[in-house]
């Protein structure tokens, strides 16, 4: 077997990790499982990470199991979390499920006849049916409310003066993802959890459950996880201004995915170019000196950005994020604006000023003159307008115009944008309505 732990240590992934885990994964192929809550229909980039640790562990030989949280996704992890979360009802949780599977089968083939295949399981496939006195029972019976109480994130909930408490539906979160653990051992024959360090907790309930549950045998279940990953300047990571940065081109474009990449800061870039590619580490080494030679050139930006956006997206999706930024950093034709989907356009000119022109306005040929002052305000008088048309400053759509221009429907991106500009930087939207 390949070293994973060594693989993940080099690359500071991982934080925590019980003994003998590096052992069992040395010595054969061991099924591992990460759990995924539904609390939306997509996952951000915070998830990222879980998802590389599972490819990791299948390109070591391993078998990865994603655990999808339809049962634990009724309750909430009350991890890291200050208060009480809202609970979802059956069809937004089941919508959510269905969104999280089809992401995670993006970057794991769940349909493989391979040895070490990818499993794909949803915990209320095995919760449904129990009932509340057979979990007491059965499960509630094994671990004691001490070793309960002991754990990290109940006492920050229990002792913090303004979260008013915990409910008791929260603190049974530990006991029914212990519950998932012994399943997966039982069933699939899964000897080891991972996912992030605020979830030591919860995964070492899962290896006491298992020990407990199974009296008179030998048991072997085994924890690790790794950095919960954060920014230099202390920001939250996975966060731009817009809000999270999703896995899902619907919710956040591809352009803006490979920009947030692309404005990572030099510090970030040395750590998550180790994290967020599969790059060997000679390769990142020299990227690292190289950039550390040139700065000013952000090889490790460019790599990390093109990495990220190609395992995530596609190859084919990268080089149309790379033609989008272009247009605003460099060379480009009319044709390359054109080639441009609606949400690509408007994230790429996010912020630019617009102003509104209706059909008949285009259909009879808008002339430049109203098209930078008379109907818009783009620039501040028809002189101003005239000005910058004689200096040979304005451009349609990227191409340089005189005063005899006229903008019609051919002129249109999207079939309902012109994008003005006066110089290098100064640009404006007309939209048709």
């Amino acid at each position: 077997m390949n070293n994973l732990v060594k693989e993940l240590q080099w690359r500071g992934m991982v934080h925590d990790m019980m003994p003998g885990t590096e052992a069992q994964l040395q010595k054969e192929m061991t099924a591992a499982y990460i759990g995924f809550d539904p609390t939306s229909d997509s996952l951000h980039i915070g998830s990222l990470v879980p998802i590389i640790l599972l490819v990791h562990l299948e390109k070591a030989g391993h078998k990865p199991v994603a655990l999808v949280g339809g049962a634990t996704g009724m309750i909430g992890d009350p991890s890291g979390k200050s208060d009480e979360r809202n609970l979802l009802n059956e069809e937004a949780l089941a919508k959510n499920v269905a969104g999280i599977q089809r992401t995670l089968a993006r970057f794991l083939d769940f349909d493989s006849t391979a040895k070490n295949a990818p499993l794909l399981v949803n915990n209320y496939d095995w919760m449904k049916d129990f009932s509340f006195i057979e979990f007491a029972r059965d499960v509630g019976k094994r671990i004691t409310v001490n070793y309960m109480m002991g754990k990290e994130s109940v006492k920050k909930r229990i002792s913090g003066e303004a979260t008013g408490g915990m409910s008791f539906t929260e603190f049974t979160y530990q006991l029914i993802q212990g519950y998932d653990f012994y399943h997966l051992y039982k069933n699939h024959n899964c000897l080891l959890q991972m996912g992030g360090s605020d979830q030591w907790g919860n995964i070492t309930t899962g290896t006491e459950l298992v020990r407990r549950m199974h009296v008179g045998e030998e048991a072997k279940a085994y924890a690790m996880t790794c950095p919960l990953i954060t920014k230099a300047d202390g920001s939250k990571f996975g966060k731009s201004e817009g809000g999270n940065v999703w896995l899902d081109a619907d919710k956040t474009s591809v352009y803006k995915f490979y920009q947030f990449w692309l404005n990572t800061s030099d510090e970030d870039a040395q750590k998550y170019i180790k994290i967020f590619t599969f790059l060997d580490e000679k390769t990142i080494q020299d990227l690292i000196e190289k950039h550390q030679e040139a700065p000013h050139e952000r090889a490790l930006q460019k790599t990390l950005a093109n990495a990220v956006t190609t395992f995530v997206h596609s190859e084919e999706a990268l080089e149309k994020a790379i033609k989008a930024s272009n247009i605003l950093f460099g060379k480009s034709t009319s044709e390359d604006l054109k080639s441009l989907d609606e949400q690509t356009f408007l994230d790429v000119f996010d912020g630019v000023p617009q102003a509104e022109v209706s059909k008949d306005d285009i259909s009879e040929g808008l002339s430049m003159i109203d098209a930078l002052s008379g109907k818009t305000n783009f620039l501040k008088s028809n002189g101003d307008a005239k000005r910058a048309l004689k200096e040979n400053a304005v451009s349609v759509n990227k191409e340089k115009v005189k005063e005899d221009f006229l903008i019609t429907s051919k002129d249109l991106i999207a079939d309902k944008y012109v994008l003005l500009q006066r110089g290098k930087k100064s640009y404006f939207l007309l939209k048709l309505v």
